[in-house]
C-alpha cells in the first residue's frame, strides 16, 4: 500500500475590534489512530494563558475545551502535526463507532433535504444498481453539477440554499450529499479533517470536509464530493458527527470582544521521507 507521511500546520487567529473579557472554546482538531491513518505527533498551542482539558464526545471524537480572561485582543490556536496515511480505497475500519449506523439518518437543520434535493437523489438510485453504485452516482454527479466557490455560502450555509445556488464549499457539498443519502434511507455522516492536494498547493484557507456513507457487507465509506473522489492516502481524518456543527474544528463562545474577526491558514504538506543508511 502506498504510504504517505503529511505535515499540518493550521493556525487559527481570532482578532477583537474590542478586546474580549472571557473566551471558552472547544476544540476538534485532534486525529486518532485507526486503519490506514497513524498518528506520528500532533501538538496544540494556544497563545493564551489556559489549560487544554481533553475529552472525548458523543462521537468518539477527541475535544479540548479551554476558557481564558481578558482583556483579549487576539487570541491564536495552532496545530502542527505529522500523520502517516495509507489508502484504503475510502473504507472505514478500525475507527471508534460509538453508536449504530441507523443513528446517522437523523436529520439536522443544516442537512434536511427539499424537493430538489429528493428528487436528484431519486434520480441516482433509479440508474439501477446497489447502495454503493448509487453512492458513486451521487458522487461524480454532484462534483459535476456543483461549482466549488467560497463567497455565495457560510459556516451556517444549509444543504437546501447550496442545492439551490449549485455551488459552495466542500461543507456544502458533503452537506447535500449527506442529505441526499439520507432521502435515500442510507446512513450518513459529515467528517471534518485536511486534505493534501496532489497539484501541490500546500496553503489551505482551512480544513477540509466530506461524506461518510454506510453501505451494506462494507460498512463506513468515504466519500468526497468536492474532489469527487473516495478518500485516499490524501486525506487526514479528524471528527465526525451529523453535519458541521458536530465536527467543527473549533466552536465557542466569548464575552464582549465585538467586531471579531477570524483568519485561518492551513499548511498541509508531503513530508520527507526518512531513510535509514545501514551502515
Amino acid at each position: 500500500a502506498r504510504t504517505m507521511r503529511i505535515r499540518i500546520a493550521h493556525e487559527t487567529v481570532y482578532s477583537y475590534a474590542v478586546p474580549a473579557h472571557a473566551v471558552i472554546q472547544t476544540l476538534r482538531l485532534t486525529p486518532r489512530n485507526y486503519e490506514g491513518q497513524h498518528v506520528a505527533n500532533w501538538r496544540i498551542d494556544v497563545d493564551q494563558d489556559c489549560r487544554l482539558d481533553a475529552h472525548e464526545d458523543a462521537f468518539g471524537n477527541i475535544t479540548h475545551t479551554f476558557s481564558c480572561n481578558g482583556p483579549i485582543q487576539t487570541l491564536t490556536v495552532r496545530v502542527d502535526g505529522l500523520v502517516e496515511t495509507n489508502d484504503t480505497a475510502g473504507i472505514v475500519r478500525g475507527a471508534i463507532e460509538r453508536f449504530p449506523p441507523g443513528l446517522y439518518l437523523r436529520g439536522t437543520d443544516l442537512t434536511a433535504a427539499d424537493a430538489g434535493i429528493r428528487a436528484y437523489a431519486e434520480e441516482r438510485k433509479a440508474l439501477g444498481g446497489d447502495t454503493l453504485a448509487t453512492l458513486h452516482a451521487l458522487l461524480d454527479d454532484l462534483s459535476r453539477d456543483m461549482v466549488f466557490d467560497k463567497d455565495p455560502t457560510h459556516a451556517a450555509t444549509t444543504a437546501v440554499e447550496a442545492f439551490a445556488l449549485k455551488r459552495g464549499v466542500c461543507q456544502d457539498f458533503a452537506h447535500v450529499f449527506i442529505a441526499a443519502a439520507r432521502h435515500l434511507n442510507i446512513p450518513a455522516r459529515y467528517v471534518g479533517g485536511y486534505f493534501l492536494h496532489a497539484d501541490g498547493t500546500i496553503d489551505q484557507e482551512a480544513g477540509h470536509a466530506w461524506a461518510e456513507a454506510f453501505v451494506p457487507d462494507l460498512g463506513w465509506v468515504g466519500f468526497d464530493p468536492a474532489n469527487a473522489t473516495c478518500p485516499t492516502e490524501h486525506h487526514i481524518r479528524i471528527a465526525c458527527g451529523l453535519d458541521y456543527l458536530n465536527a467543527a474544528p473549533i466552536r465557542g463562545s466569548r464575552h464582549g470582544g465585538d467586531g471579531e474577526f477570524l483568519t485561518v491558514k492551513a499548511v498541509v504538506d508531503q513530508a520527507a521521507r526518512q531513510v535509514q543508511v545501514q551502515q
